[in-house]
């Protein structure tokens, strides 16, 4: 199965939740009005693609219809696609990884799947011809190393690693020193799952990114935070906690196979001004590509 057969199968819930809504309006459509405008944009809110946002696209599908003369139930339809893609597009979701060697810092909090997403990109990154050193510095949750290590070596990449309660900053250090020796293309870190309120945890993130900077000082650097999609609305929250603490490049989207709250990535995207970078809809290591929001859209509506 190709990955947008996996993604469709993957939206399949989302899919359902957003399309039922959206043709039971237009199901009863007569004709192109304010009212129907008004039901679309209460079959967004309910699909979790978030009120702020739901408002803008209704604003500017109001303005298209007006500009278009648009009459015809599916051009509404069809318009409605294009400024989903529009924001969805208005950032760029390019992985920036221009030099040898790049550095991927993955924060999050726990339990988003922020272990399994590392491997997945590493394996993605190494079938893409790239030589991958994950570091293994979320030294303070118990088996994080050993999972992690799992994943590495699922994706055939190197990784490394200290005894659990190690400074996660020492951990960096040597991987970086590794990555320098091995001439690896990436180096993916993963970091202890962070919630805001955590100052000490925060402490420590910014600590490691002064080290890469110390240490890698001209090398591509993307932070990216992992996202349980199954939170919906709840996500958009944690993305601006995240923002206020450390500097964020893109996110990444998990388990959007088991939720029919996948509308939620819009209004991620539109509220927190941040590119989509890679999408993971199953369990298996080849489940997770780079986010494609043409293929997302169609898979939805």
């Amino acid at each position: 199965m190709g990955f947008f057969d996996k993604l469709k199968q993957g939206l399949t819930k989302t899919k359902e939740s957003i399309n039922d809504k959206i043709n039971n309006v237009f199901k009863n459509f007569r004709k192109v009005d304010e009212e129907l405008l008004e039901e679309l944009e209460e079959a967004l809110i309910m699909s979790d693609v978030g009120m702020e946002t739901s408002m803008k696209i209704i604003e500017n599908l109001r303005d298209k219809i007006k500009t278009d003369k648009i009459e015809d139930a599916e051009q509404v339809k069809q318009a409605l696609r294009s400024q989903m893609q529009e924001i969805l597009d208005s950032v760029d979701s390019e992985l920036k990884l221009k030099t040898t060697p790049s550095v991927i810092l993955v924060v999050g909090v726990n339990g988003v799947g922020k272990t399994t997403s590392i491997g997945k990109i590493a394996n993605n990154l190494k079938k893409d011809g790239k030589k991958v050193v994950i570091a293994a510095a979320d030294t303070f949750r118990a088996a994080a190393v050993e999972q992690l290590e799992i994943w590495a070596n699922r994706a055939g990449c190197q990784i490394v690693k200290r005894n659990e309660g190690t400074d996660p900053a020492s951990v960096v250090f040597d991987a970086i020193k590794i990555t320098k020796q091995e001439n690896a293309d990436v180096l993916i870190i993963d970091t202890a799952g962070r919630l805001h309120n955590k100052k000490y945890l925060m402490d420590e993130l910014i600590k490691i990114k002064k080290i890469v900077e110390r240490e890698l000082p001209d090398a591509s650097k993307e932070t990216l935070m992992v996202l349980d999609a199954t939170t919906g609305q709840n996500a958009i929250l944690q993305v601006k906690a995240f923002k206020e603490a450390v500097n964020i490049d893109g996110l990444i989207l998990t388990k959007l196979d088991g939720t029919s709250k996948g509308g939620a990535v819009i209004g991620i995207v539109s509220e927190n001004n941040l590119p989509i970078k890679f999408i993971g809809v199953g369990e298996q290591i080849d489940d997770m590509q780079k986010f494609n929001s043409t293929d997302f859209v169609n898979s939805i509506i």
